[in-house]
């Protein structure tokens, strides 16, 4: 396993705390894992600057000997922000097992857990791992959501949150008893917060920029797309299995709603024929029972707004099994993007947590596509072959376009 050192975020009793990590890696046949400390205590500090300027110095830590140490070392201020992925709010968890157990919440809940693992086989912390064994829902977190599903799975969330209300704060007391922020070298302070200061101008100069780039892109915006916009519905394209079809999503509670009959999406091979089928004065679909769903029909009927889609909603999957195979250089990142938002809206909508699952940060092919579609400069990147990874992308698609329904005829 590839050995590296990854800026971390640790909610604790004292606030939210950054320090470095270095998850297993194999050295000499033996596998280590280490957190930036010394001793009994790991070095925790209040802002990048302090954490830069700390690990420029000469002080004693045990991540010196780390392979990587000498890259991590050097990362400058802006790369040791811990990305969304490494933020673990211990002191939160309570709040979490309150939600309901869905793909967010179990993710979230499942890698606080296992960087708690982590301090707790590192620092020695028994106390953790007594209160993590004592329920049996910690153990089948990576599991995802069908195993939280029906009556057996409602038991062992509840048995989380029974363990929680009863004994998180043992979790949190161990884990704060080994925290603690070392003095930093003032100059190379006042060097990091400067550093920090012009990347923070640069940002906002970058997103002015971008604010800029979208309203002129909005003020071109096609003003056939006004009405879908305003009513809240998206006209989709999708190319897939060598066909370009029309279909039409919305959003409640933020949940996906396609034009379905049951699990199976009406799709249609011209925008024409979509059209057609939404005036259908029998048309019974998921669609139908929306409020709006009269205006859509009689907007379309009577010539005040057609199908058509924006850039945001083309949907192009054909070529990327090919492009991943490839490796990430070959993928189109926006394209691969909007391809997961397409496949995960989807699975959700007929109940399907396999595609999730399958797509999740802790599968090689999730790590893949993130690496691709979200970028991170202070992580290694995936290495070939990633012809395993394609493959199952390429389930994914197909596990879609079955639920793809061709030209029904308009009722």
């Amino acid at each position: 396993m590839a050995a590296e050192i990854v800026p971390i975020q640790l909610g604790l009793t004292a606030g939210n705390v950054l320090t470095l990590w270095a998850p297993r890696w194999r050295e000499d046949g033996e596998e280590w894992e280490a957190f930036l400390g010394h001793g009994d205590h790991i070095y925790v500090f209040p802002d990048p600057a302090h954490l830069a300027a700390f690990i420029r110095s000469d002080a004693e830590h045990d991540l010196t000997d780390h392979p990587e140490w000498e890259t991590a070392a050097r990362m400058l201020t802006d790369e040791l922000v811990p990305d969304d992925d490494h933020r673990f709010d211990i002191v939160g968890v309570p709040d979490l097992v309150a939600e309901t157990p869905d793909i967010w919440t179990l993710a979230e809940m499942t890698d606080t857990v296992a960087i708690l693992r982590s301090l707790a086989e590192v620092c020695d912390l028994p106390a953790v791992d007594e209160v993590l064994d004592s329920a049996d829902g910690f153990s089948v977190l990576p599991l995802g959501e069908s195993a939280f599903s029906g009556r057996q799975g409602e038991k062992l969330w509840n048995g989380i949150g029974a363990a929680v209300v009863r004994n998180w704060d043992k979790v949190v007391d161990a884990v704060d008893s080994v925290v603690t922020t070392p003095s930093v070298d003032a100059a190379l302070l006042e060097t990091a917060q400067a550093e920090a200061a012009a990347t923070h101008a640069v940002l906002e100069d970058e997103t002015e920029e971008d604010v800029e780039v979208a309203e002129l892109e909005e003020g071109e915006r096609d003003p056939e797309l006004a009405f879908w916009d305003e009513i809240g519905i998206d006209c989709i394209e999708v190319a897939v299995d060598g066909r370009t079809g029309w279909t039409l999503r919305c959003y409640l509670d933020d949940e996906p709603l396609f034009l379905a009959v049951g699990d199976r999406i009406q799709i249609f091979s011209s925008d024409e024929a979509l059209e057609d089928y939404v005036t259908g004065t029998g048309a019974d679909h998921r669609l139908s029972s929306l409020e709006i769903w009269p205006q859509v029909r009689d907007a379309i009927d009577g010539g005040d707004a057609v199908v058509v889609a924006g850039p945001e909603n083309s949907y192009q999957l054909d070529g990327l099994t090919e492009a991943l195979a490839a490796g990430p250089a070959a993928v189109p990142a926006e394209r691969l993007d909007l391809a997961v938002e397409l496949l995960t809206d989807a699975a959700a909508a007929r109940r399907d947590t396999a595609t999730a699952d399958a797509l999740s940060t802790a599968t090689p092919l999730g790590s893949l596509v993130r690496a691709i579609t979200r970028p991170d400069p202070g992580r290694l990147p995936p290495a070939p072959p990633f012809d395993d990874e394609a493959e199952q992308w390429q389930e994914l698609v197909a596990r879609f376009a079955a639920s793809l329904d061709w030209d029904p005829p308009a009722r």
